[in-house]
């Protein structure tokens, strides 16, 4: 079962993005490095595979560390 996007905002959060203002189901966040992503969905929602992706790519640019 895929992850949902309440769990990849979790994820952002703790590798230290920030959540600025997004639109209506869109979540934008934002690294103090610069590297940004932008979930959108529900928080409900079940994660696509390209939202996926784009999370574990944004923690290899930050060079997060999930345990």
């Amino acid at each position: 079962m895929p992850p949902k996007v309440r769990q990849l905002a979790s994820i952002l959060r703790h590798a230290a993005f920030t959540e600025n203002s997004g639109k209506g189901s869109h979540r934008k966040f934002k690294h103090p490095s610069g590297v940004r992503v932008i979930l959108s969905g529900n928080l409900g929602d079940d994660a696509d595979k390209y939202q996926i992706n784009e999370v574990e790519e944004a923690l290899r640019k930050v060079k997060y560390e999930r345990n």
